[in-house]
């Protein structure tokens, strides 16, 4: 189990502390970079700017979350790195949903997308696993 939305450096730390076996961010500053590495544990740092990106390569991380993916860009945004980023990977989250979670999974600098449509508060609420579960088979199946 990972520590999502991981916003400052205590964060990343407490998460560590707590088991976590990995961290994301939605973004990533130079202070909370360093703490997420320092935890040992493989981390996600958010970008949604190719400088942002660029920073993060510079420190040997080309494993990236892009948040707020649809408000960012899109696939097409990313579509446009794959040239002269070919080293970066992206993980999208933030807008996208089932319809749209194919066209970032054809793009070669994609590796996974996330999306709440996987728990959506409702079946949350409700305690609705068994839904839970079939929309995760189906997001498999993309």
């Amino acid at each position: 189990m990972g520590a999502g939305t991981v916003t400052t450096p205590e964060q990343a730390s407490a998460s560590a502390r707590a088991g976590a076996s990995f961290l994301v961010s939605p973004g990533c500053t130079p202070r909370l970079s360093a703490a997420m590495a320092d935890t040992g544990l493989p981390f996600l740092p958010g970008v949604s700017t190719v400088s942002e990106a660029l920073e993060l390569l510079e420190r040997g991380v080309n494993e990236m979350k892009f948040f707020p993916a649809e408000a960012s860009g899109g696939a097409a945004f990313l579509k446009s790195l794959s040239s002269p980023l070919p080293q970066a990977r992206f993980c999208p989250t933030g807008g996208v949903t089932v319809e749209s979670a194919p066209s970032y999974l054809a793009l070669p600098n994609v590796g996974c997308v996330g999306g709440s449509w996987l728990t959506p508060s409702s079946l949350i609420e409700a305690g609705d696993w068994d839904r839970v579960t079939e929309l995760a088979r189906e997001a498999a199946q993309l």
